[in-house]
C-alpha cells in the first residue's frame, strides 16, 4: 500500500486530481488508514493510469462513470463494457485520421516554404 504523495510522483498526477477521480467515483477501491489516509495498491495505480488514458483521449468523465458503474455490478456487462471501449477506440481513430489529415497540410505549407526559401536565396545570389 503507497500513500497519495507516492501516487502522485509515480504518475504524475496532482493530489486535488486523483482526490477528485476518487469522490467522482472514478476509482472504485481506494481504501483508507485508521486516519483517513488513502491508501493505494497495485489495482488502484492500474485504475489510475487506465482513467488517465481515458481522459487523455477525450472520454468524458460521466461516460468513465458509467464504465466504473458497469465494472462494478460484475461481469454480466462485460458486453456492454466493451462496447463502450470498442465506441471509444473508433472516436480516438477518428481523431488520429484527422490529426494525420492536419499533419499533411501543415508538411505540404512546409515543402512550400522550403521551395519559396530556395528561390529567394538564389534571387539574392544574383546581386
Amino acid at each position: 500500500m503507497i500513500s497519495i504523495k507516492e501516487v502522485t510522483e509515480i504518475t504524475g498526477l496532482p493530489a486535488p486530481t486523483l482526490r477528485y477521480y476518487e469522490k467522482e467515483g472514478l476509482l472504485p477501491h481506494v481504501k483508507r488508514d485508521e486516519g483517513g489516509k488513502r491508501l493505494y495498491d497495485d489495482e488502484d495505480l492500474s485504475w489510475v493510469q487506465f482513467v488517465t488514458a481515458l481522459r487523455a483521449t477525450g472520454m468524458p468523465i460521466a461516460q468513465i462513470q458509467q464504465y466504473v458503474y458497469l465494472y462494478k455490478e460484475g461481469d454480466t456487462t462485460i458486453p456492454e463494457r466493451k462496447q463502450m471501449m470498442l465506441q471509444h477506440k473508433k472516436e480516438i481513430e477518428r481523431s488520429i485520421k484527422e490529426l494525420y489529415l492536419n499533419l499533411d497540410k501543415i508538411n505540404y505549407k512546409l515543402a512550400l516554404y522550403d521551395v519559396m526559401e530556395t528561390q529567394l536565396n538564389r534571387e539574392e545570389l544574383k546581386f
